[in-house]
């Protein structure tokens, strides 16, 4: 006899809508709630870094790690150039803040700079 025995600890996990044991349950998985482009008013600014390299930045991002690495993906390709991200901010090498701005705003995003 375990040391959980008798105790709601015992049995195996369940599921929550259906109450079936997680091996047994056929309920469709529940979808990802993203919030709308349109909601987000994002900002595009121009860095300085060191030996005066040029950097754009994209400021306002949910925190939705898939949907950013996508975007960041996107905009990476559209402006032939580097980047990465960082934490809720994207980062592309070099001044493309027109570029971005038009390929925001052509996917939903309001723009500041």
């Amino acid at each position: 006899m375990g040391m959980f025995a008798g105790t709601p600890f015992d049995r195996p996990p369940h599921c929550e809508r259906c109450d079936r044991p997680e091996t047994e349950c056929t309920c469709p998985p529940e979808p990802v709630k993203r919030i709308p482009p349109g909601s987000l008013t994002l900002t595009i600014s121009k860095e300085k870094r060191k030996k005066g390299k040029l950097v754009s930045v994209v400021s306002g991002l949910a925190d939705e790690p898939e949907v950013n690495r996508e975007l960041l993906t996107d905009l990476k390709t559209h402006c032939g150039a580097g980047g990465k991200m960082e934490g809720a901010e994207l980062e592309i090498q070099g001044d493309h803040v027109a570029r971005l701005q038009t390929l925001l705003q052509a996917k939903g995003y309001r723009v500041r700079t």
